[in-house]
């Protein structure tokens, strides 16, 4: 495929940007939902929605849990924590909105650095920032081992005999990583999508092996777009050398937008965005704005509208899935693979 003809991707933030209210109202549930359909509506891939240990708000699966069912088509991605949590909870619960959304999450792997996140848990001490990336990729690997852990036909539902499952396609993970280990299976049948998409934010550098490892979508910031070039060849190299194949890893730029500015408003994103993915520097972007509904709406009704007049962005969905829309296979379960060969 052509650099000119790779599919664009964009995704946006729900979340408000730091310093703004993020303290939950009446109304919040009812204004999430009509961001969502705003940017369904406008055919973007994917919605964040960020969280942390650090800040006020509502939990962000929850959030995403309760805009799936008022969507149909928008990927839905929580920002969850691999830190000061039990993996086995973190997968189940993701799996969950997989089956919520039919098919349209995500999970944005994040960590919990300070000391001040480890006292409010009271578990343990922060770990140096690298060691907590390095326990985020096993707690990737568990989660892909745990959803491929019910193989797909493994339900029976059976009423007449009483029988819910075939035990025999019900396989025990049995990981150990640095800090937990696992047994498994999982409690929640193997989701839609297989795997559900992994989203990692590859800004920091402590990050990006474990992007380049796990991710299925790496978030990555550049002031140029020669140096956002360069950072998606190092990603693919490095994920080539983890033995995956770099054309299934997509590389998304965050950007900060402040569509009331003086830099050109709508069209001038529409013209920066067409002209950094038609070079081969990223695979889309990922908005984050100043304002959600004044950004969001003027980048769903005029920079996305004028990427799609040019022919560069889909004028609907095309798919039902995240991974339809990312151009991600569904990946065969591991177990059933091995079962197979067997």
């Amino acid at each position: 495929m052509t650099t000119s003809t790779r599919p664009l991707h964009l995704a946006a933030e729900l979340a408000p940007g730091p310093g703004r209210a993020a303290r939950p109202g009446p109304d919040t549930a009812a204004r999430t939902v009509a961001l969502a359909r705003l940017a369904e509506a406008a055919a973007l891939d994917f919605l964040t929605h960020d969280d942390s240990f650090a800040g006020p708000g509502l939990d962000a699966l929850a959030v995403l849990a309760r805009v799936a069912p008022e969507t149909r088509s928008i990927g839905l991605v929580p920002t969850v924590t691999t830190t000061h949590t039990e993996p086995f909870h973190v997968q189940a619960a993701v799996a969950t909105l997989d089956w919520v959304s039919r098919g349209r999450a995500g999970w944005r792997i994040a960590v919990s650095p300070t000391g001040a996140e480890a006292r409010l848990l009271g578990r343990r001490p922060a770990p140096p920032t690298a060691e907590l990336w390095q326990e985020a990729g096993e707690v990737a690997e568990v989660s892909r081992k745990l959803w491929d852990s019910w193989e797909d036909d493994a339900e029976i539902r059976d009423v007449a005999t009483g029988r819910f499952v075939d035990r025999r396609k019900l396989h025990h993970v049995d990981f150990q990583g640095a800090t937990f280990s696992v047994k498994g299976p999982s409690t929640v049948p193997r989701p839609p999508q297989g795997n559900p998409v992994t989203v990692v934010d590859a800004t920091r550098p402590a990050a990006r092996d474990t992007a380049a490892h796990h991710a299925d979508v790496a978030l990555i910031r550049a002031a140029s777009a020669e140096e956002a070039a360069a950072l998606r060849a190092a990603l693919h190299r490095a994920a080539r050398a983890h033995g995956r194949d770099p054309g299934q890893l997509r590389v998304l730029l965050s950007l900060a937008v402040d569509l009331d500015a003086y830099e050109g408003g709508p069209g001038a994103l529409a013209e920066l965005i067409a002209g950094w993915h038609g070079g081969g520097a990223v695979d889309g972007f990922h908005l984050v704005p100043a304002v959600q509904e004044r950004d969001l709406e003027r980048f769903a009704a005029g920079t996305a509208a004028r990427l799609r007049d040019r022919g560069l962005f889909r004028t609907a969905y095309e798919g039902a899935t995240l991974r339809d829309h990312l151009g991600l296979a569904r990946p065969v379960s591991q177990y059933a693979t091995a079962g197979a060969s067997a």
